[in-house]
């Protein structure tokens, strides 16, 4: 029992294995080693048996592993806690967007602005937001979510604490800008930080409850301006919001950590440092993981601009995201002109699809999670779950043009934006799912173009009603353009990555995310 025992060299991949190799890595004889096993590279270690040192070569562990795969220790709860962070950071988010059009009237008088100029200050939001995703999301990739998430929700809070300061619409068009910026970086993190905790049968639930947390907030800060501005005024108001982001960052930072890993080595000690694993990166130089790339990777831009997969993720979400801004701006306006309703009326039935955003949203990440663990297909639980909803928005919407009730109407469209949030978590979660190591790039160019969408709709309907256009025509459109996003996603294959359809290749990206895989 006190002897060494010396292990040639193992081969590189799976392979049969002998007894010892096998009761010193843990499995039996004769099988193939576990996924955990499977790199292409072997560290040679040093452990104790029995008292003595016995030098083996072992796995080092797969850098194309998703860090959510690396334990299954973490418990229900703590996973619960990370996507309740998330979600108060998105609420906060849509608290702090939001909360200028109630307050915009009250700004302008008070600071002599013309209803020109405010639009340009609640409209350049979307410029530095569409334009940001990209950077933002790349540098979160980078830095981990642990760094990025919190310096995200800090600036935006600042962003929101320098408008309770404007004397003049110089100050709030820059504080709306870097609004939008920091906006931007915050949901491609939340993303990356889904896609490091959840497994792949386990992501739309998480960002069902993510898009349901943005609806609520937006809900929730429009709601609560109202009473405070005349309470307290305008700048206390955004003061007071500035310092929930603040409080939300630092709770965050101090308690996150980037993978289920780092979480219980540092919280639970599941996972701490033994001396087997001191002996290897003393002899190797290795130093331990921190939860970003070991190696900074670059972004593979071409592959991913030149699979068509990214084209039909992004034109989906063109199409969604310029219809459900109808909800955030002219859908009131509709309702007093088209519908013949008061402005109280209009406020109170504009909520009704907003509420309907929210319970479909957290019904859809059930939905299409349910569906991936019954038939292990993405085909079926992200497709065509996303198409049968797109569709039945639009039939509903396309009913409502003929209904003459101002209320049944708005109850109908209702039940078409239920129908939209339920195919709603597909498109984030198929970000994570075909995204492979660069879901974070990937997810920030399907954001950008969406609220290009988005911004292409708000100022087209405005010039479309200016020149004398029909506001039915305009409904008809809304519906339009769920048949679209229906359209671009019965174009897409699901399964696999976006790499592996790219016309450009890319060796070093090409391989997905083994945990990505269904």
């Amino acid at each position: 029992m006190g002897h060494q025992i010396a292990l040639e060299p193992t081969e590189v991949g799976p392979r049969n294995v002998t007894k010892a190799e096998g009761v010193a890595r843990g499995f039996d004889a004769g099988n193939e080693p576990p996924d955990h096993c499977d790199a292409p590279a072997r560290l040679e270690r040093l452990v104790c048996h029995h008292g003595q040192p016995v030098r083996y070569n072992a796995p080092v562990s797969n850098p194309h592993k998703s860090p959510a795969t690396e334990s299954s220790q973490v418990s229900p709860l703590t996973r619960g806690g990370v996507i309740t962070w998330l979600c108060a950071a998105a609420m906060i988010a849509y608290i702090c967007r939001n909360s200028l059009g109630v307050a915009e009237s009250t700004i302008r008088g008070e600071l002599r602005l013309s209803e020109e100029t405010m639009g340009y200050v609640m409209g350049l939001f979307f410029l530095t937001y569409a334009l940001g995703q990209i950077p933002t999301g790349a540098l979160g990739t980078r830095w981990g979510s642990r760094k990025s998430i919190p310096l995200c929700a800090a600036g935006l809070s600042l962003a929101t604490a320098a408008m309770s300061m404007a004397t003049g619409a110089g100050l709030l068009v820059a504080a709306r800008l870097a609004n939008g910026l920091f906006q931007a970086g915050l949901f491609p993190c939340c993303t990356n930080t889904i896609s490091a905790w959840f497994s792949s049968k386990l992501r739309a639930v998480p960002t069902g409850c993510l898009g349901a947390s943005m609806s609520l907030g937006g809900a929730i800060g429009v709601f609560m301006t109202g009473f405070l501005v005349v309470s307290i005024g305008w700048r206390a108001t955004f003061a007071s919001y500035s310092l929930l982001g603040i409080a939300w960052a630092i709770g965050f930072y101090w308690w996150f950590r980037d993978t289920p890993a780092e979480f219980l080595a540092e919280r639970i000690g599941a996972a701490k440092e033994t001396q087997e694993e001191a002996l290897q990166r003393e002899s190797t130089g290795a130093t331990a993981n921190t939860g970003a790339s070991a190696v900074a990777e670059a972004t593979p831009w071409l592959p991913i601009y030149s699979s068509p997969a990214t084209w039909w993720i992004c034109g989906q979400q063109f199409c969604r995201a310029a219809g459900q801004i109808f909800f955030g701006s002219w859908f009131a306006t509709y309702l007093q002109d088209a519908r013949d309703v008061s402005v109280a009326t209009s406020g109170v039935l504009n909520s009704l699809p907003l509420i309907a955003l929210v319970v479909g949203a957290l019904a859809g990440g059930a939905i299409s999670d349910g569906l991936l663990a019954m038939t292990g297909s993405r085909t079926i639980a992200r497709k065509w779950l996303a198409t049968v909803c797109m569709s039945l928005c639009a039939l509903l919407v396309f009913g409502a043009y003929f209904v003459q009730q101002p209320v049944v109407a708005v109850l109908i469209i209702s039940g078409g934006s239920f129908c939209a949030a339920v195919g709603g978590p597909c498109a984030y979660t198929i970000t994570i799912d075909m995204g492979g190591r660069h879901v974070g790039a990937l997810f920030g160019t399907m954001n950008m173009v969406g609220n290009l969408g988005a911004l292409a709709f708000i100022t087209g309907v405005g010039r479309f009603t200016k020149q004398g256009g029909n506001w039915d025509s305009v409904l008809l459109l809304f519906g339009g353009l769920y048949v679209a996003a229906g359209l671009f996603w019965l174009l897409l294959r699901p399964e696999g990555d976006i790499f592996e359809q790219s016309l450009i290749s890319s060796d070093n990206n090409a391989s997905p995310d083994p945990a990505a895989r269904p």
